[in-house]
């Protein structure tokens, strides 16, 4: 027998230290570079407009959808409550992490439960200091208001305060999973990765056919979603990885 023969080997899986610790080039740079070229089609390129009148023609030229059911109630309501048990499952989970001082992910658990308290409090701060209407707002889809753009002066005329997407904003906070496997077991990032990523596709594009969001919204909500738990893991995961 040939003792050089190759064998199979088992894939090895990242360690948790080498896997937080990826280059930024992979977990800021490229995420950058995809959101600059998204938001040029949706915002410069016409895109939230092109969609949004889509779905406006689609259900007839009015957004039936906007209270029915499944959208207004499964998802939107139930989806809300659901986010909050969640994060109150975090926390409790938090608390126990850190009740256990030989418990090695206690930072990990922190830097969770913060980028979900503080990706959904930034989505609504923003909410309140961007002035941006909802497309059933606008005179287009049948509203009484305007379009006014991000950085364009709206002459004292009220807004309803719809940038960047809240509801969408709750679901993509659980891209934060994605860097708490990274921290824990990087094995799991990509499940964890497309749990945030759809739980966000959902709630977003429910609130796209309520008329309630354009896709800009949606993408910004995510973006501040990606930075925040993106920096959390660096600065309080890391520490525990390195003990």
């Amino acid at each position: 027998m040939n003792m050089f023969s190759a064998q199979a080997l088992p894939a090895a899986s990242p360690r948790p230290d080498r896997a937080l610790h990826a280059p930024l080039a992979t977990h800021l740079c490229l995420p950058l570079a995809l959101l600059l070229i998204a938001n040029a089609w949706m915002v410069g390129g016409g895109g939230d407009f092109w969609f949004a009148d889509l779905l406006y023609r689609l259900e007839g030229g009015h957004w039936a959808l906007r209270d029915a059911w499944f959208t207004s109630h499964l998802i939107h309501r139930t989806g809300r409550w659901l986010t909050f048990v969640g994060v109150a499952w975090v926390l409790i989970a938090t608390i126990r992490a850190w009740r256990a001082p030989a418990n090695p992910h206690r930072r990990a658990w922190l830097a969770l439960l913060l980028s979900l308290g503080l990706s959904t409090g930034l989505v609504s701060l923003f909410k309140h200091l961007t002035h941006m209407d909802c497309p059933w707002d606008l005179t287009r889809y049948g509203g009484g208001r305007m379009f006014f753009g991000l950085l364009e002066s709206r002459h004292g005329i009220p807004s309803s305060g719809c940038f960047p997407a809240g509801h969408a904003g709750s679901g993509y906070a659980w891209v934060a999973l994605y860097f708490f496997a990274l921290a824990v077991d990087p094995r799991w990032r990509w499940p964890a990765l497309a749990l945030g990523l759809g739980t966000g596709l959902v709630f977003g594009f429910s609130q796209q056919l309520r008329g309630a969001h354009f896709l800009s919204h949606d993408l910004w909500a995510l973006a501040l979603c990606w930075v925040v738990p993106l920096c959390l893991f660096r600065l309080l995961a890391d520490k525990a990885v390195r003990a």
